[in-house]
């Protein structure tokens, strides 16, 4: 990938973060609730109306919408999340403050969907149909299965029926597992039949018969050959799973009762905390975006044929050597 094309999916990251921070600032301003009770402590704190007032005049809750919108923006363009109303801290120190857990749940997660998926995929191609409706069954149970219910599940079998595992807290690796399961499962379902479908296509091609002609066993066929050659859908699925794992912690983090950005961003959402909401969401959508370019970046190092090449490099080459290109089979006999 050229830098003219980075330069256009940096200026469409920034237009995707742009219209997430606009939509949740809608979002929060159109739900129930004044986040000038939020403020001074909640309803409960029965502050006097004197008092709301003058909390709504400081902040700018009295100002029309598209001015706080302005406003707003304005201090996003300088890095400046604004402060909690109800931690009465920067967002950034929040933020700063529960992401750990959540990148290490969300980490931990992604390898394991990755490693499954890889797993399955590469046992389950072009075999029987016995095993391979049993993993495609598997799969859309999973793959359907809502995260909380799932969790539920893992909690009653492996923590309060056998006792292998912690409930809750963040307190050591053990403690990891089946948050990181409840998360990781529903999507390995999904990546494990793309990526099957993918592999089972490119095992139907000539040079995986020349692979075989030269007395590679099944396994070095599928592994060093046919994987390789099936990674460009999966990594195109990166996406998706970046969109499972940072919805699916505002869940799992709940349900397993560990600190992140999930249990943070429900917080917030139930006081009106409406800075936090924002900083949270705009920081989802950021890690979206660079995930997402990382991977346009990885497709011609996953597959050499996706080089982008000039017009003028193009018509040297068809001029040089006209007619001839280079084939699967060559690969596998060099």
């Amino acid at each position: 990938m050229d830098v003219a094309k980075i330069g256009v999916r940096l200026a469409a990251g920034v237009g995707v973060a742009w219209g997430a921070a606009t939509l949740t600032f809608l979002a929060v301003q159109i739900t129930p609730g004044d986040p000038a009770y939020a403020i001074v402590g909640g309803p409960e704190a029965n502050p006097s109306p004197e008092v709301i007032a003058q909390v709504r005049a400081e902040y700018g809750f009295d100002q029309p919408l598209l001015v706080q919108y302005v406003r707003y923006l304005g201090r996003l363009a300088v890095g400046d999340l604004g402060t909690s109303y109800r931690l009465q801290s920067p967002v950034t120190q929040v933020l700063g403050e529960q992401i750990g857990g959540t990148v290490q749940l969300a980490g931990v997660a992604a390898l394991l969907a990755a490693v499954l998926a890889v797993v399955v995929a590469v046992f389950t191609a072009r075999r029987g149909p016995v095993v391979r409706g049993g993993a495609t069954s598997i799969e859309l149970f999973l793959a359907s299965s809502p995260s909380f219910w799932l969790g539920i599940l893992l909690l009653s079998v492996f923590s309060y029926a056998l006792h292998w595992l912690p409930s809750v807290g963040n307190a050591d690796g053990r403690a990891l597992v089946l948050p990181a399961l409840t998360l990781a499962l529903p999507i390995a379902a999904v990546l494990s039949q793309v990526l099957r479908s993918s592999l089972e296509e490119v095992l139907e091609q000539p040079f995986i018969t020349t692979a075989r002609a030269r007395g590679l066993s099944d396994a070095a066929v599928r592994v060093r050959h046919g994987l390789r050659h099936s990674l460009i859908p999966l990594a195109t699925m990166t996406g998706f799973v970046v969109g499972g794992l940072l919805g699916g912690t505002v869940i799992v983090e709940s349900l397993f009762t560990r600190q992140g950005l999930g249990r943070t961003l429900l917080a917030a959402v139930n006081a009106k905390d409406m800075p936090v909401v924002l900083g949270v969401v705009l920081l989802s959508a950021v890690v979206y975006v660079v995930v997402n370019l990382v991977v346009d970046l990885l497709y011609p190092v996953l597959d050499p044929r996706l080089k982008t090449v000039t017009a003028t490099e193009a018509r040297e080459t068809v001029t040089a050597n006209e007619g001839t290109e280079t084939t699967e089979t060559e690969e596998v006999s060099a």
